[in-house]
């Protein structure tokens, strides 16, 4: 057990609020998709990414972040983006969008090879500073969520719960998936204390995130 007390992240305050928005308001580019630990850029800047099941709504919720409608590649079928994707926040951070991890279409073989690349991204890329992991309101942290929780507690990477798909879900629903999350995070010393509830459909929860990224330094 962790020890800490577990909360939803506050509203921004106003300066932050606007940090936030500059930053992503400003040139957002793709730069490429890594399918190999030597294919990564040049670790130059700050990191953040995105980690999550697949179908969770990663790409959705990036495109919504960014104000950009295919900035990242929306599915509905999971498994689709089988590659790390590096976007440019500016010139002072990487936005980085994970591989899909748990249930994927995809062959056996394929699956394995970017599971792979992934841990090996988590474990071993020193300018990472969060990562982001987004968990649907409509289920909570699964086991397959759980061992990737474990891989960022031994890699020692701070990692921050997104619940995404808030607006899919009732009240009820959801407070109960608020607090099935923070007894199963009181378990990973690398967890970060405040849960971040958004939804990329109602923009609840945007400029808190964005508020967030821009702080990271």
């Amino acid at each position: 057990m962790t020890g800490l007390t577990f909360t939803l992240a506050p509203e921004p305050d106003d300066p932050s609020r606007e940090r936030g928005r500059l930053l992503f308001a400003g040139p957002v580019d793709f730069v490429k998709g890594v399918v190999a630990m030597s294919g990564l850029p040049p670790a130059d800047r700050v990191e953040i990414c995105f980690a999550g099941r697949s179908n969770v709504g990663k790409s959705s919720l990036i495109n919504a972040l960014t104000g950009r409608k295919n900035l990242a590649r929306a599915s509905n079928t999971p498994g689709r983006t089988q590659e790390i994707n590096f976007f440019a926040l500016g010139d002072s951070r990487y936005l980085v969008d994970l591989p899909g991890y748990g249930f994927a279409e995809a062959p056996v073989a394929v699956v394995a090879k970017w599971q792979a690349l992934l841990k090996s991204y988590l474990a071993g890329r020193q300018t990472l500073r969060r990562a982001f992991v987004l968990i649907d309101t409509r289920h909570g942290i699964k086991k397959v969520d759980d061992e990737i929780l474990t891989l960022l507690d031994k890699s020692a990477v701070t990692f921050q719960v997104v619940l995404t798909k808030a607006d899919k879900v009732n009240r009820a629903t959801r407070e109960a998936t608020i607090e099935q999350v923070k007894a199963a995070l009181a378990r990973h010393p690398a967890a970060y204390p405040e849960i971040v509830v958004t939804s990329s459909e109602k923009g609840e929860g945007l400029e808190t995130l964005r508020a967030l990224i821009a702080g990271l330094e």
